[in-house]
């Protein structure tokens, strides 16, 4: 046995097992789980002591140190140092829970428990809106596109980011755009806006980050300035930044009057609480009159505050002979729908129009004589006079250098100078005299570089030059290559199609083709349920990972058994639960029906499958098969009379038949002093008897001898086997000697007694 300081002082060595907690003494100690310690290592160390120091054995109470250099540790130290391992032990397990907790709830697509939760939360949210509008006696129409938010907010994996097509859980910052309402990441959303400006501007601008380009949402294409990327999570309202994560409030919501102002702005506030999406109609009420002004002002909610009379309106039209016929309306009156016969601005035609339209031209030329007597108006249908003649006045020639004053019935000759109009090709004049009609095209030869500035040929110079070669610049793309023969240099924009796939992997991105991520898709896909009869909109991408919504419907599905009808249940996928209803199938032996419970599609283990050929082999899982069970036997009692008729028992109907209630037969031998010890047996009849206590042939047959009591004196027994009646008399003979005792006689025992 080793010295006690080697079985308690710490050693140098160190312990490789891993070490667990045991109570012993006033502390905790830590007992080594594995081997490996180096001679004198402890077997007992006490908590909190190192591993080169002393340790007090509970055992010896001795103190031993290899050192001599380390204190004795007192049992309230021990105490001491566990009491705080505890505290620590504690605060780790706090931290565990508030972690779960939290997990719990970051979530939106996590259960969120069974239908009768979700009705619950259902007729919540209907609550809250109902008494939203009752106080106000308001209708609850306008406010479903707020409550489609809410309704989401709650619902599991219904807010999803566009730009990840991913679930938005309740522990994540996001951000609302203030357009479309639409919830994205905020990580996603920041990444979004920097990029687009990049793109942008890497366009637009060589100087990039200098100019404030705007950045859209990636829904609703509403354009932010660069100042508006979003830096901080805030809730909805924008009061709070950083909202605390509470299971009672809506996501992402932090609790307050929402004080909002409406859209259109009306001068109130939203009093619902910070909530998503838009803000419902104002509900304060205010008085106020019809459109026409006709009616007396009445109280009226300030999101309905115009409302009609339906009186005749009244107003003047626009023709100023009729008034406005129409009921009490908003804005201009419509145009006069009367017709009256009007004449056209010239006079000449009269037809049927729209008194809103008095003015009108037919397409006659005027055909006045002009001042000058000798021609007449070309103009068609037209207001006023028709001038004075265009050829009056001094004219010029066709060249315009020469002026002559001729009466309005002669042409004007030409100069005789030349023409020296510019021509088409904007750089030479025309050589040929002054001349009525276009000038010639020009015929010189000149140097001509080709669009792109690559290439010169000598050709007429009013034929354009355009080389054959390809341009290979990129397009703002930076995917595809212009290929446009002799291009200047100002590439048009790519004219491809995108033709990527988008996030949601369903769909092609139908843009032209661009720089950059492409934008969410904007469909939306309907996850149903089995039926069809309910479904949830989801963008697309989302319904790989979105759960059916639940059904409420009956299971519409024909029975798989012989039942003409299935158990009632909810629509559902998969297969149908197993039929409970009772068989009630008629048993071909007895036509009682089966009561068992339908057994048309029983699951059976299947048998004979590959047995594992060794322990090294994995055993296969059991395999079912889904297959019809006869009928159980039939268990209706149907009362039976045992074979000795002692009694009459209820007995299933698969097992009537004769049977033996285990009794003993007793019925009355042919001795009349036994009965019969054979279990319950079959009797058949002996000449018509029926008596239950008559043996019959198959009952034992008495083989005792006679023990019927003897008369009083004789000692010797019936010399007859059992039987019935009196015993005959006794014929033993006695031998009697007489008084004197010399002589004998032998006389039967009858006599003598």
């Amino acid at each position: 046995m080793e010295a006690s300081w080697r079985q308690v002082a710490g050693g140098r060595g160190r312990a490789r097992g891993r070490a667990t907690a045991a109570p012993s003494g006033n502390g905790i100690h830590l007992r080594g789980a594995g081997g490996g310690r180096e001679k004198g290592s402890v077997g007992a160390v006490p908590f909190g002591a190192s591993p080169g120091g002393v340790a007090t054995s509970a055992a010896s109470g001795s103190r031993h140190s290899p050192a001599g250099s380390q204190a004795l540790q007192t049992p309230a130290a021990s105490e001491l140092m566990s009491q705080k391992k505890f505290e620590e032990i504690k605060k780790a397990n706090q931290a565990a829970a508030r972690k779960l907790v939290e997990e719990h709830f970051s979530s939106s697509s996590e259960e969120e428990g069974d239908e009768d939760f979700e009705g619950k939360q259902g007729k919540i949210v209907a609550n809250t809106f109902i008494t939203y509008t009752t106080q106000t006696d308001g209708d609850t129409r306008e406010l479903e596109r707020t409550k489609q938010y809410v309704n989401e907010a709650f619902q599991a994996g219904a807010m999803t980011c566009l730009i990840c097509i991913a679930s938005v859980k309740r522990n994540q910052a996001v951000w609302s755009c203030s357009g479309c309402f639409c919830i994205f990441h905020m990580p996603c959303i920041q990444k979004w806006a920097k990029d687009s400006e990049f793109l942008v501007s890497s366009v637009t601008d060589d100087d990039f980050g200098k100019r404030d380009y705007p950045w859209p949402c990636p829904k609703c294409r509403f354009e932010y300035k660069r100042s508006e990327t979003p830096s901080r999570y805030y809730c909805y309202c924008g009061k709070v930044e950083d909202p605390p994560l509470d299971p009672w409030l809506v996501p992402h919501s932090c609790g307050q009057v929402c004080e909002r102002e409406f859209k259109p702005s009306c001068g109130h506030k939203c009093l619902l609480l910070c909530h998503p999406g838009p803000c419902p109609p104002c509900p304060k009420m205010v008085t106020t009159t019809c459109y026409c002004k006709k009616a007396k002002p009445i109280p009226r909610r300030c999101s309905a505050k115009e409302w009609s009379c339906q009186l005749p309106c009244g107003r003047k039209l626009l023709c100023g002979q009729h008034k406005c016929e129409n009921p009490c309306h908003a804005g201009s009156c419509q145009p006069c729908p009367r017709v009256s016969r009007q004449k056209c601005v010239c006079g000449k035609k009269v037809a049927e129009r729209s008194c809103a339209s008095p003015l009108w031209h037919c397409d006659q030329v005027c055909g006045k004589t002009l001042p000058c007597g000798n021609h007449t108006c070309e103009q068609v249908c037209h207001v006023g006079a028709c001038g004075e003649c265009p050829r009056s006045g001094r004219r010029f020639c066709p060249c315009q250098k020469s002026r002559f004053s001729l009466p309005c019935t002669e042409d004007v000759p030409t100069c005789g100078d030349s023409c020296d109009k510019v021509l088409e090709c904007g750089i030479h004049r025309c050589s040929q005299r002054c001349h009525r009609g276009p000038c010639e095209t020009c015929r010189q030869e000149v140097e001509k570089h080709c669009r792109c500035g690559k290439h010169t040929k000598r050709m007429p110079c009013h034929k354009p030059y355009l080389c054959e070669t390809k341009c290979v610049k990129m397009r703002d793309c930076q995917k595809h290559q212009c290929r446009r023969k002799c291009c200047p240099g100002n590439c048009p924009p790519c004219d491809q199609n995108c033709g990527r796939t988008l996030g949601c992997r369903n769909h092609k991105c139908p843009s032209v083709c661009h720089r950059g991520s492409c934008y969410p898709c904007p469909e939306t896909v309907d996850v149903k349920c089995n039926c069809g009869n309910t479904k949830v909109t989801v963008p697309c991408g989302r319904e790989r990972t979105t759960r059916p919504p639940k059904c409420r419907e009956q299971c519409s599905r024909p029975p798989t058994c012989h039942h003409t009808s299935q158990e009632k249940h909810r629509c559902h996928f998969g297969s149908c639960p197993p039929c409970h209803q009772p068989c009630q199938k008629v048993l071909e032996k007895c036509g009682h029906l089966c009561p068992a419970p339908c057994h048309d599609q029983a699951l059976i283990k299947q048998t004979g499958r590959h047995q594992p050929t060794g322990p090294w082999e994995q055993p296969s899982e059991p395999a079912f098969i889904q297959t019809a069970l006869p009928c159980p036997p039939c268990q209706v009692p149907i009362p039976m009379e045992c074979l000795g008729k002692h009694e009459v028992s209820p007995l299933p109907c698969h097992a009537v038949g004769p049977y033996s209630c285990k009794r003993v037969c007793g019925r009355i031998l042919d001795c009349q002093n036994h009965t019969c010890m054979k279990e319950c047996h079959k009797v058949t009849k002996i000449d018509g008897c029926t008596g239950k206590n008559k043996a019959g042939p198959e009952c034992l047959r008495c083989e005792e001898g006679c023990s019927k009591s003897r008369p009083l004196g004789c000692l010797h027994p019936c010399i007859l086997p059992c039987h019935p009646g009196e015993c005959p008399p006794c014929v033993q003979m006695l031998r009697i000697k007489c008084h004197c005792k010399i002589t004998s006689l032998y006389v039967e025992c009858s006599y003598v007694w």
